[in-house]
Formats: structure tokens, sequence, C-alpha cells
């Protein structure tokens, strides 16, 4: 490997060093101004970054959302400066000043790459891994929308995922989980490019990460190449048969020196996380011949990088297939376009509403999960984009349908079988939900959130229209144990922003819960889901209306009401039975069912106190969940029943009864306060 200061061994033509050196000179120039920042990687990875953005990558800088681009992903996001500089090169909407403003309040160059910030930026990439897990969604949602609608004559989708990663990707658990089922999923159109440089925050890395990297892809299924990565006749070769490779992902492992052009810091740590310094910056611009002042790149260099003529071409001539392609599949193009604007059919909420009032009509006594697979078997045939899968619990989340397909028989189907990879399905379902045409759904128990809970906090930062199953809600699920029953996992749901999250009570309120998660584009979904029967609660048809505003008076007492019951999930039943007890004593009290709090908390102030008067103070919570979180409802001279410890192994029955989950129990905690 080449030191890229010496130009007795530059492996580069000239022109090409130089046009790697562009992104070099502002990754240090940004880094230095901001006085924090990542140099090391955007310098090292330079002249991979130069071939595959200058002679592979299919984009058009004009419109960063065109369909058929291939997607670029930074998932070694502290590398920021990398893609900055290339989106400024290539023609984006991003000028020298915006590269000044690098890691400043509100600029278009946030210190990490963040989805909405920068024109051409595909997904946030801060904690490492889960870029590379957005890669794979990204792959498995191209060769999926292609099964569905490419034909013998047309290939209207038809990119490539490229993904650059490096050392702390690779550590990270998330990319064992979704780089083995990339390679099992047959992924051929990823191709990731491995930052191989030896080096972390820490040093030198081989003290703590020894791994036989290229043997553990090879035995994912992944093809794999060695390179040099500062050599532009390796990095083209390697990338060339990558692409030639359709039934398997790449990985090009690019060995590159942090830091490359430094003098004294590359090949170290010490170019990882800091600015170089104003004496190693000069002597840096002197060791690659670059004699232009800060920020400063001549016209010779634009033009060489411009990437906006081809990029018009390219996506003139993709439209004008499209139009040759709808020509001759009208009804296929028609739903594509659906698809890939993300409309839902004209009549779904209708017809939601129609099979809602069914349920409630009909007022089955089953499980909340039960009736989750019902609105899916349900909603699923009226909405082809949705693409389900669970972490090997299909049979327990009940997430498969009649019409479910996996994707692993047939490409066109619209099913994932994630295998016990919670965060991974996590993570690649953000990346498909990011790609365009399809709305992921995944699913686990409850308690497992907690494996991909950073994942789904990249759903509602991102706000991804991602909708998180979770089944088992409670100590409910009985026999397995505090290892398997959700205490906190609730509220740690509740308190992500951005996120809905929905515990429905019976039938009706899961297909309310599933409507909603639907319809409502502008963010994730979590539905919470019971083990045990449930049975419909008796309501009228303004009631039913009512669930989806998050929260609603399900039960008012024939007198003058002295308190409230708030109450989700199953301990709904328990809260009606609780109201009738009280009644019977001649305590009068309103019973609110409180699925969504969060949609509760969106509404009108003047609906808010309609059902929760402030003129009733006394209150009580009730859920089999930890109590914290429901003060901000029953104030601190309310009461909550709830759980303040791990569960235990017992039928759920007795475990209620253990806790004091009980309508005896909110009784006395309503009287308590009289």
């Amino acid at each position: 490997m080449q030191d890229v200061s010496d130009a007795s061994t530059q492996a580069l033509p000239i022109n090409q060093r130089r046009l790697a050196n562009a992104i070099r000179v502002l990754a240090m120039d940004a880094v230095q101004k901001a006085n924090s920042g990542h140099p090391g990687a955007p310098m090292g990875m330079a002249d991979i970054a130069e071939v595959v953005w200058r002679k592979y990558l299919k984009h058009n800088p004009a419109n960063p959302k065109w369909a058929n681009r291939d997607r670029f992903v930074l998932s070694n996001g502290h590398g920021s400066m990398l893609i900055y500089a290339l989106l400024h090169l290539t023609g984006y909407e991003l000028s020298i000043e915006d590269l000044k403003n690098f890691r400043q309040l509100h600029s278009k160059t946030p210190g990490h790459p963040e989805l909405g910030y920068t024109p051409g930026v595909e997904t946030t990439t801060g904690p490492l891994g889960q870029g590379i897990a957005n890669a794979v969604g990204f792959a498995i949602a191209e060769k999926t929308l292609a099964a569905q609608f490419n034909t013998a004559d047309f290939e209207v989708i038809d990119h490539n995922t490229f993904c650059f990663l490096g050392d702390g990707c690779l550590m990270e658990g998330i990319s064992h989980e979704v780089c083995s089922l990339a390679g099992t999923l047959k992924l051929g159109k990823l191709v990731a490019f491995y930052d191989d440089n030896g080096i972390s925050i820490d040093g030198e890395v081989e003290g703590w990460f020894s791994d036989d990297t290229a043997a553990r892809f090879e035995s994912y299924g992944w093809h794999v190449q060695k390179i040099d990565g500062h050599s532009a006749k390796q990095i083209d070769a390697a990338t060339e048969q990558a692409l030639q490779i359709s039934d398997k992902p790449s990985l090009i492992m690019c060995r590159t020196l942090i830091g490359a052009g430094s003098p004294n810091k590359q090949g170290s740590e010490s170019s990882h996380g800091a600015p170089l310094g104003d004496d190693e910056i000069t002597l840096t611009r002197d060791s690659i011949a670059w004699a232009d002042e800060p920020f400063v790149i001549p016209e010779d260099i634009y033009e060489a990088w411009d990437a906006k003529v081809k990029g018009d071409v390219l996506e003139k001539n993709w439209d004008a297939e499209f139009a040759a392609y709808a020509a001759a599949e009208p009804e296929k193009a028609a739903e594509l376009k659906r698809r890939l604007s993300g409309d839902l059919p004209s009549d779904f909420a209708s017809e939601a509403d129609a099979y809602i009032a069914q349920v409630q009509s009909d007022a089955p006594t089953i499980a909340t999960r039960k009736a989750s697979q019902n609105a899916i078997t349900e909603f699923a045939p009226k909405l082809p984009q949705l693409l389900g899968g669970s972490a090997d619990l299909a049979g327990s989340n009940l997430t498969l349908w009649p019409g479910a397909v996996g994707i692993q028989d047939d490409a066109a189907g619209n099913y994932v079988y994630y295998g016990v990879r919670e965060f991974g399905m996590t993570g690649i379902a953000n990346g498909i939900a990011l790609h365009g045409g399809f709305i992921p759904y995944v699913a686990t128990f409850l308690v497992f959130m907690e494996y991909a809970h950073n994942a789904v906090r990249m759903s509602a930062l991102m706000r991804q229209h991602v909708i998180h199953v979770y089944t088992h809600d409670s100590i409910g699920l009985g026999e397995d144990g505090p290892t398997h029953q959700p205490i906190e996992q609730i509220t740690a749901l509740r308190l992500i922003p951005n996120l809905h999250t929905w515990r429905p009570c019976d039938a009706t309120e899961a297909a309310v819960a599933w409507k909603c998660a639907l319809v409502d584009q502008s963010r994730p979904h979590a539905l919470i889901f019971s083990r045990q029967g449930l049975k419909v609660q008796a309501r009228s048809a303004e009631q039913v209306a009512q669930i989806e505003r998050g929260g609603y008076v399900l039960v008012e007492p024939n007198d003058i009401a002295v308190g409230i019951i708030l109450a989700t999930g199953s301990e709904v039943q328990l809260a009606v039975d609780a109201a009738a007890k009280l009644a019977d004593s001649g305590v009068h009290v309103r019973v609110v069912s409180m699925p969504c709090t969060e949609k509760f908390l969106e509404q009108s102030s003047d609906y808010r106190e309609s059902v929760l008067p402030s003129s009733l103070r006394v209150r009580v919570a009730v859920e089999a969940a930890e109590t914290a979180y429901w003060y901000r409802f029953v104030g601190l001279d309310g009461a909550v029943v709830g759980m303040t410890t791990f569960g235990e192994s017992a039928p759920a029955a007795d475990l209620f009864e253990y806790f004091g989950i009980t309508a005896d129990a909110v009784v006395e905690a309503i009287k308590a306060q009289l």
C-alpha cells in the first residue's frame, strides 16, 4: 500500500489523484474550521470514492429522489465530510458555504449525515453498523420491487446499492445479523467497500479486532475481494467484477491509510477524530501539491467532477423507458407510480372503517395478537406494498397471513423471514422504508424490543413509515417468566419522539391501531398486542370513531363521576370491572381507554379536557407495566396500579393476583383518594 503523498509511488494517474485530493482538502479544511470532526476516513477513502462516484454511481444531482438512482450509504457516518464533499463536487444543492458551516446549528452539513438536511443523503448514519443494515434494506427493496414490476421487455427497477463502511461497523453485532441475511438472500446488487485501515479512535484495532473478515463474509455467501484502496486500477477492476456477480453481495476489502496525504498523521488514530491542525494542513497541502487556499477548488476539478449532465441523461433515458413500459403495461405502471409515491388506494380508509365496524359488531373474544393477524389478513390484499416479517416468531407474533409469500422462495414475495435478528431486522426495515415502494412491518416479543431499540429510535428520528409489531405485552404472557415479561419497554417506546405507540384493549382497538399505523405515513408506529384473550368492549359508533384520537371515554357512569380510571390493553377490562364494583358501593367513576397516549396528547386542549376534566382529581391509572409514566396523567396525588419489579414465572392469572393488578386494587386506590 503506497503513501499517497509520495509522488514516486502514486498508483493513480495525476488527474485522478487531483480529483481525489479535492475530497481530502475539503474534508480537512471543513473539520479544521469547525474545530471538530473526523478527517481521517474521508481522506483515506477519497480514492475509492473518486472511482465509484465518477464511473459507477448512477444518480442525478438535479433530482436526488429519482426513483431508479443507485443508493449510496456512508455507514461510517463520522466520515461525513466524504459524502458532503462528493455531493458538493458532483453538483448537488450543497454550496461551498454549506461546507464552511460544517457541524454548525441548522446547517446542511451536520456532524453525521442526517436524512432531510442534505440533498443526496439517503439515510441517517450515526450509530455504527446501522448504515450497512439500511443498505441491506435498500437492496431487498430493489430486488423485491424489481421482481414484482419488471417484465421480460422492461427493467424499470434496476439499480445498485453501494455502501462504505469501516472497522467499527464490522465490530458492531448488527453487521453480523444483516450481512448474514444478505448472503442468504443473494443480494447481488449490494456492493460494500470496507475501509480496512486498521485504526479506530483507540488506536490500532488488531488488539481488539482480529477477525478474518474475508473468511467471515465468504461464509455468509458474499463475493470477497482484497485490494489496495489507493489504486484506481484495482478499485475499478474490483467494482466492475462485483457488479458482474448477480447471485452474491460483494465485499471489497480496501486496504487504506487513514488520513492519507497527511505526512505526520496518516496511518494513525491522531487523524481519526480531531482536526489535523493548521501546521499539518499546510504540510499536507505541500505533500499532495495542492496550492489553492482553503475551500477553493479549481474550475477544472469542478468540471471533471460535475455529474449534472450525465445524471440528466440517465434520468431522461429512464423516463423514456418508463413511458414505453406504461404504454405496454398500463396497470403495472400505474400501480408502480402509486407505490413509489407512497399513496394508499383512495378507498382504503373507508374500507378499513367498514372492517372496524364489523369487528365491533362481531365482538370476538380473542388475543389482540390474533386480532392483529385478522387485520393484516383483511388489509394486506388491499395494500400490496406491505412487506412483513418477524424475527423467527411468526407463529407467536401471528404476522403471517394466508397470502404471505417469503422472498427467499419467490423474489416477488411479500414476507421476510428475518431469523433471530431483532436489531438487524429493524435496521433493514428502515432501509426498506427509505427506498420507497413498500410499507414494512416487523415483529418480535415486546421484551426483545430492547435488542432493536436503537433502530426503532432511528425509525423515529428519520420519521420513516415502519410498523413495529410487538406481542406478548406484559406479565400476562405467563410461564416464560421475567426474562420474557416486559416491564419498562412500553414506557421506553412512549418516550421516543415521533413514535406512536398503541396498546389496544380488544379486537376493535387492534383494528383501529392498524388502520392508524397504515394511514399515518409521517412516522413509525409501535403496535403492542396481548397473548391472552380479551373480550370486545361495548361501544357506540361515536366511541369507535374516537379510538383514533388515542384516548376516549369508554364508560360514563349513570351518576356524576367523582373520579377517573385510565387503562390500556388487557387492563381496560380490569378497569371496567373496578368501575362496576365502585358503582355498587355508590362511588361513580369514568373509565378512559387510552390505547395511544401520544395520539391523545396531540388532540386539542378542548378534547383532552373533555376526556380528562381538570376538575376530576381523583384518578387511578392501571397498566401491567412500570408505573412512573402514568403520573403525567394522574398527577402526584393520583395512584398507579402496575409493576415496580420484574415479573415471575407462573400462569398469567396467578401473576396478576400476586402483583396486585386486580379490580379490587383499583377500587381501593380510588377509595383512598376520596
